[in-house]
């Protein structure tokens, strides 16, 4: 009766109409993170994710981590947990220190982690207008850290009219499957306003996330609060058809308490991050071809009150410049250089120490890098593509390093779509971060390079309008492995150490129009890792999504994910070692629904999330999120 009703309302007094289905992948989709040139899906040989806008509005009230978490070969850690859970990445085996996240196609890393990583809490949703997902080594393109996955986040551009508004709020409920009173917990709110004026276009953007309600940890009395701020403003002029500047600017704060887990229980701890960026893009184009400067500067402070305090600084620039040119759409070339400037400095409190004390110098921790890469990319009239390329780092730490890629591919045209082979070899390093390098208890200076080499193989099947499968298989090999060493008498230091380890597996996707309104979406991954490295990483994960369009108003969706067993590491305080557990398996089944209230302006929308309130543990010791329902509206001015 109420979709009935919904579906009423869709025929009375509103002239236009806008289908809220989620499309098939068609042939035309472009793709860009696999060679910075925007190219048709058909011609790539990479094993490429993408969401569309199209698909985020059928995601809204889901964190960045959480939308990303659905994709094959992809399990990011602490997504189910308390909002402020800190996020672990496990793409293909590896580890944080493995996935390098671009904003707008320009590296972003955090100086002040262990693993140099970028926290995908300080993204806010609502501001996103696409996510491209790379998997492989991409260290040709995109340097350190692009060894398992490249995560390109493209945010929301200025629109054509003259001033525009949007307005987005979602309020919901936060609790563990314990809890049953459906208190309203959790508050999401987004306010946009954008336009163009001839050749000048802004956009200044701003959100918030409050959420209570849930404790850190499992069996916690009192709820840990998360309180996030963003904001995102973008300038850009058009001199010319052939010259364009983009400036940006944007802070990212937020405040999570946690609790001692360690003892295992409820503790005042917070921490405490904030993160400001600017940068500026001017690009220059000419006849085939085109120029530009992506710079950007990126100053984060983190502060940690417990029983171990700290307080981390870092100030990170990056400046990328590149070349593309295009030979008849045969040859797609790439030329460019890259440089980095990091520098941390840390505090913490000393054993028997009762203040914070420097651990860290700026003045000795810092490092550059200068990297000239290429890349080539070949399309051919007879289905062959390759896209190949080097990239020769280094680094004032260690010296000189090579990568390089090579990405043979073969399209066939059959009747009703096409075949794709791809095959795929590729090197990718991770440089120490300045923690690792130069802590002062734990730090080694010479430390060299993490090393990752690939092999991916696969095949995809598109048939027209219609559906896409594929299936690929992937071999990655560590060398050089960057570990926490046990040196005896309670000493520990960062080491490269010689054993190699191997991580493989097959992903399985399915993307299929069953009828003109309803769309199934799969996805399946089999991750075979080392027991060194199979920590919280499932064996088998499985997503499935089931897309409805009721009527041209109306859409449902309902979400299904399966995690494997996995093994978990738990802290002895008696033999002062660490013991693992087994994490049982789990499957969650979500429902979304939305409706055009008002064509082009009005949206509501609502979900239900782990319908049948399953009892799981995400992390050993940590909440989950059991039952939980929101709601909320989107309105475009």
């Amino acid at each position: 009766m109420v979709f009935g009703a919904l579906c009423a309302t869709s025929w009375f007094g509103f002239a236009q109409q806008q289908t809220d289905s989620t499309k098939v992948q068609h042939l035309e989709e472009v793709v860009v993170t696999d060679s910075k040139f925007n190219i048709k899906r058909e011609h790539s040989g990479k094993v490429i994710t993408k969401i569309t806008q199209n698909e985020l509005q059928h995601l809204q009230g889901k964190s960045i981590a959480e939308i990303i978490n659905s994709t094959a070969g992809i399990e990011i850690n602490g997504t189910k947990s308390n909002a402020g859970q800190n996020l672990a990445y496990y793409i293909r085996g590896g580890r944080n220190r493995q996935v390098l996240v671009l904003i707008d196609g320009i590296a972003v890393t955090d100086a002040s982690q262990i693993a140099n990583d970028y926290d995908l809490r300080l993204l806010n949703a609502d501001q996103v207008e696409s996510i491209e997902i790379l998997k492989g080594a991409s260290s040709t393109l995109y340097g350190s850290g692009a060894a398992t996955a490249v995560i390109n986040v493209t945010l929301k551009k200025a629109s054509k009219d003259a001033v525009s508004a949007n307005f987005q709020s979602v309020f919901g409920t936060n609790q563990s499957q314990k809890d049953t009173n459906y208190a309203i917990e959790e508050f999401r709110n987004n306010v946009s306003v954008n336009g163009t004026l001839n050749k000048f276009n802004y956009l200044a953007s701003f959100g918030n996330q409050f959420t209570d309600g849930l404790s850190a940890i499992s069996n916690g009395t009192e709820s840990d609060v998360y309180n996030a701020i963003n904001g995102n403003f973008k300038l850009g002029y058009e001199f010319s058809e052939a010259v364009k500047m983009n400036a940006y600017a944007s802070f990212d704060n937020f405040k999570a308490d946690f609790d001692d887990a360690f003892s295992g229980i409820d503790t005042d701890d917070i921490s405490k991050t904030k993160q400001y960026r600017i940068g500026l893009s001017p690009e220059f184009n000419y006849t085939n071809g085109s120029i530009t400067l992506n710079a950007a500067y990126n100053n984060i402070e983190r502060n940690i009150a417990s029983s171990y305090s700290a307080l981390y600084k870092a100030k990170n620039f990056i400046a990328d410049v590149f070349n593309r040119y295009n030979f008849n759409d045969k040859f797609y070339t790439v030329m460019g250089v890259n440089a980095q400037q990091n520098e941390m400095e840390s505090f913490v409190i000393p054993f028997g120490a009762t203040s914070l004390e420097r651990s860290i110098d700026p003045e000795t921790a810092t490092f550059n890098i200068f990297d000239p890469y290429a890349n080539v990319v070949y399309v051919s009239d007879f289905g062959l593509q390759i896209n190949t390329g080097a990239r020769f780092n280094n680094h004032s730490e260690y010296g000189s390093h090579l990568v390089y890629s090579l990405n043979p591919s073969f399209k066939k045209d059959i009747s009703f779509g096409y075949i794709k082979c791809l095959a795929s070899y590729s090197t990718a390093y991770i440089t120490p971060s300045l923690y690792q390098l130069f802590e002062s208890t734990y730090g080694n200076s010479g430390l060299k390079p993490e090393e990752n080499t690939t092999i991916e193989a696969g095949a995809e099947l598109h048939i027209k309008d219609k559906a896409i499968f594929s299936l690929v298989y992937f071999n990655r090999k560590e060398t050089n492995f960057m570990d926490f060493v046990d040196l005896g008498s309670f000493v520990f230091q960062y080491r490269n150490i010689d054993t190699d380890f191997t991580a493989s597996g097959f992903e399985v996707t399915a993307n299929f129009k069953a009828t003109k309104k309803l769309t199934v979406n799969a996805n399946a991954t089999y991750t075979k890792v080392e027991e060194d490295l199979n920590l919280r990483i499932p064996q088998l994960k499985a997503n499935a999504r089931l897309d409805y369009q009721v009527c041209d108003r109306t859409f449902l969706s309902l979400t299904y994910q399966f995690n494997d067993d996995r093994t978990d590491s738990v802290f002895n305080n008696t033999t002062f070692m660490n013991d693992e557990v087994t994490l049982e398996s789990y499957s969650l089944l979500d429902f979304y629904v939305s409706h055009n209230l008002l064509s082009n302006k009005l949206k509501l929308f609502g979900s239900v999330n782990n319908i049948f309130n399953e009892d799981y543990q995400e992390l050993f010791g940590y909440s989950t999120r059991g039952r939980n329902v929101s709601l909320g509206f989107n309105l475009s001015l």
